[in-house]
């Protein structure tokens, strides 16, 4: 385990940036906006597609905060496309905002609404269409899906490198998993710059419950073994991730793991995450 005082001001100053330039993923709900006042201008804010309420909710949404200045990024989650016709209805929505990157995940709806059941099906439909993207995003899964086979999704992320420009993770909590997940996706020939899904300050129990959902069951399991990263996590009721982040750091520097920043998986607890984030700046920051 790394620890703060084996960072040496190179891998300081990269993990410094990493954090500040982290996207801040957040629930579409009708109260998190309000706590948005807390972040810098021009932050980054990813949007997430509910299975609930729809892509509509999270369009409406991403126009009002990339009207105040945020640069959003919306999630466009392939079970909640109808048809062709919905998805262009969709882009154009988006073509008339500031907005200039998107998240395809294929969605947590159990069933597709319409023509699409897979982000690579809808990665294809959207590459049809003129647009101004310059960054489309998928997801990944480094200790696996809940219901598809490793080889499956190192197939399907093969496929998807040819219509996205990066990966995001789900979040991990084991910094050995990870190393061990870009050894196999390098070597496969996924070149795709990484943006790694990190835990943010989070109350327990929601993080535990959304972490088995999600399907990071093992990196639990591992928490449990591993003393002082496991009583922070079992012991207080809020999660800090700043353990973590140490045994990353030197992953960050590294360009065999090209790996971009960090997108922060906050369960819209945005005033805590981003009080820590600020906490944890000003710690890097005091000892450089």
């Amino acid at each position: 385990m790394t620890q703060e005082s084996d960072l040496n001001e190179d891998l300081r100053k990269v993990l410094a940036h990493t954090i500040r330039e982290a996207y801040m993923e957040i629930f579409p709900t009708a109260t998190v906006e309000s706590k948005l006042d807390v972040l810098e201008p021009n932050s980054y804010i990813a949007i997430t597609c509910s299975p609930t309420k729809g892509v509509d909710m999270t369009l409406d949404m991403s126009e009002r905060l990339a009207h105040r200045g945020f640069k959003v990024v919306p999630h466009i989650a392939a079970k909640m496309v109808r048809d062709k016709a919905h998805l262009r209805e969709i882009l154009k929505h988006l073509d008339d905002l500031p907005i200039t990157s998107i998240f395809v995940p294929g969605g947590d709806a159990d069933k597709a609404i319409g023509d699409y059941s897979s982000a690579l099906e809808l990665l294809r439909a959207i590459s049809e269409f003129d647009h101004k993207f310059t960054e489309i995003g998928v997801a990944t899964h480094p200790e696996g899906h809940p219901s598809v086979a490793d080889d499956v999704m190192l197939e399907q992320l093969l496929k998807k490198q040819e219509f996205s420009h990066y990966l995001v993770t789900q979040m991990c909590f084991n910094a050995g998993a990870l190393d061990e997940w870009f050894h196999v996706i390098r070597d496969a020939g996924v070149t795709l710059p990484a943006w790694l899904g990190l835990p943010g300050v989070s109350e327990r129990s929601a993080l535990i419950t959304t972490s088995l959902r999600i399907g990071v069951g093992d990196s639990l399991r591992y928490l449990r073994k591993r003393g002082r990263i496991a009583m922070r996590l079992m012991k207080y009721k809020t999660y800090r991730p700043d353990e973590l982040l140490f045994d990353l750091a030197p992953f960050l520097a590294d360009p065999f793991y090209n790996i971009a920043g960090h997108h922060i998986y906050c369960f819209n607890q945005v005033v805590q995450t981003e009080q820590w984030r600020h906490e944890f700046l000003e710690s890097l920051h005091g000892k450089t």
